[in-house]
């Protein structure tokens, strides 16, 4: 059986006891990449960076749920629309769908 692995960087919300157990509690293996080895997270910091620039540097939110709604949304648009140029420009959905259904060739998506 494969237990579902979380990796975080070293921020502040991410280093406390609590939120370790929660996830041992939750029969999930979490780990931390070391410090200043951001390239062992590269998916997940770029669409931090994205998100950042593309979302919360263009927009002043007034409360938590517009913070919530905004993302939402804009992650809703990064995955079912915007077509990713390092995906043949597919979204990034219809690869997924691709990928789990066996009906693509990986080859293509190689750099």
């Amino acid at each position: 059986m494969n237990i579902p692995v979380i990796r975080t960087d070293n921020d502040p919300q991410f280093i406390s006891n609590k939120f370790a157990n929660t996830f041992k509690f939750l029969g999930i293996k979490y780990e931390r990449i070391p410090v200043k080895t951001s390239n062992m997270n590269t998916h997940i910091e770029s669409f931090h960076s994205i998100l950042k620039k593309k979302c919360y540097g263009i927009n002043e939110f007034s409360s938590f749920m517009e913070v919530y709604d905004i993302v939402t949304n804009y992650t809703k648009y990064y995955n079912r629309r915007k077509r990713h140029e390092s995906l043949n420009f597919i979204t990034s959905n219809q690869y997924y769908e691709a990928a789990t259904s066996n009906s693509m060739n990986a080859k293509s998506f190689v750099a």
